[in-house]
């Protein structure tokens, strides 16, 4: 059960508005019940999960700032998302989903509302090429944003996805450790991939959502430590950021925003280390230094 903390429902206000960024969130959703849903969709919730209550989070366990991440059943529809981030401009990023030819207008009105990039979530979609799902000229109004390409899919997919965006000069951000398969830990032929990819110098790495990858507590810490240990020698922690995942979907009843703070801290005990995660990588991959934050 959650604590009353983590409440969904009213919209409660923040405890304080902090503008010196010391610490980021890199992945969390809201939205409400009574949204227009995507037509192919894995999922939907039937409960709130509103701005407030995650600012209330954020103030809770001292992190500082905060990247919204378009939900998956919300499709290509970043209204709500949009009007959160407008809410706090200085204290949240977004990562849109977005249709495969979006003009650069429709772009840069989001970037205007702070979206920093936009995200490919592959899990339960077909294999396709990397053009079904952005257009040659989309990835270019993206590159010319500056932006990053967040990449939510399997490890054993991962290399048909992050390889062609490198190719296209895309920054790529790979979600929840790369999502290696738990049968094979580390030994994952994808994984393995995902690691090589590390000179390339422009894929980052979420440390975030671990229950999705070893929801199985007795073996999944092990795994998890074995997984970071192989990400960190590879890309080091100056291209690996922490986040919630907030509200957890579908992992609601089990997993706290504390629980994933606490496996941040065993898997980088060193408070200067963690604060590379936790502050200095997502400060400019996700542009609050380009809002002059602190």
């Amino acid at each position: 059960m959650m604590d009353k903390s983590e409440t969904y429902a009213g919209r409660r206000q923040p405890a304080h508005r902090p503008s010196r960024l010391a610490s980021v969130d890199t992945h969390a959703h809201v939205f409400e019940r009574g949204l227009p849903l995507a037509q192919q969709r894995r999922y939907a919730p039937d409960y709130d999960a509103l701005l407030d209550a995650y600012l209330a989070q954020l103030d809770a366990h001292g992190i500082s700032h905060g990247v919204l991440v378009q939900p998956s059943f919300l499709g290509t529809d970043c209204g709500y998302l949009l009007d959160a981030l407008r809410r706090a401009p200085a204290r949240l990023r977004g990562v849109a989903v977005i249709e495969r030819d979006c003009g650069f207008d429709t772009l840069k009105q989001m970037a205007n509302a702070g979206v920093a990039g936009i995200r490919l979530n592959l899990i339960g979609h077909d294999d396709l090429t990397l053009d079904k799902w952005l257009s040659a000229q989309t990835l270019a109004h993206v590159r010319e944003l500056n932006w990053h390409v967040e990449v939510h899919a399997e490890a054993a997919r991962m290399q048909d996805i992050v390889e062609p965006l490198l190719e296209a000069d895309m920054k790529v951000v790979v979600d929840h450790f790369g999502r290696p398969d738990a049968s094979l830990g580390v030994s994952d032929a994808g994984f393995r991939r995902l690691l090589e990819l590390a000179h390339t110098q422009r894929v980052w790495i979420k440390i975030s959502g671990a229950y999705r990858n070893w929801p199985d507590d007795s073996g999944g810490r092990e795994q998890m430590l074995d997984t970071f240990r192989l990400l960190k020698g590879a890309f080091g922690l100056h291209r690996m950021m922490w986040g919630s995942d907030w509200p957890n979907t579908q992992f609601e009843a089990s997993e706290r925003f504390s629980r994933a703070l606490q496996q941040l801290r065993v898997l980088i005990p060193d408070d200067d280390e963690r604060s590379v995660v936790l502050a200095g990588t997502p400060a400019s991959i996700y542009m609050f230094d380009h809002a002059r934050v602190g």
